[in-house]
């Protein structure tokens, strides 16, 4: 097997630092969690966490062609004047 220098994406290195403060109950929760389930980088899990809670926001948000909930747009065109 020949040795393959693989380049990176520098799109992808990780750059931005945020910080979180949590109280006591919810740093026990998480700690619980994290040992129940073996959880060995609790930064990886917390990127993932954060990440697919965002992406699944983001996916019950989109737009649909049929709207299911009335908003101030198509509460217009129902009223008569």
């Amino acid at each position: 097997m020949k040795n393959r220098k693989t380049e990176k994406d520098e799109s992808l290195k990780r750059v931005h630092r945020k910080t979180i403060l949590l109280n006591k109950r919810e740093n026990q929760a998480i700690e619980h969690y994290i040992k129940k389930y073996k959880i060995k980088n609790k930064s990886k899990f917390m990127r993932e966490i954060i990440i697919s809670s965002v992406l699944k926001k983001f996916d019950e948000d989109y737009p649909s062609l049929f709207e299911k909930k009335p908003t101030l747009f198509n509460q217009n065109l129902k009223r008569k004047i």
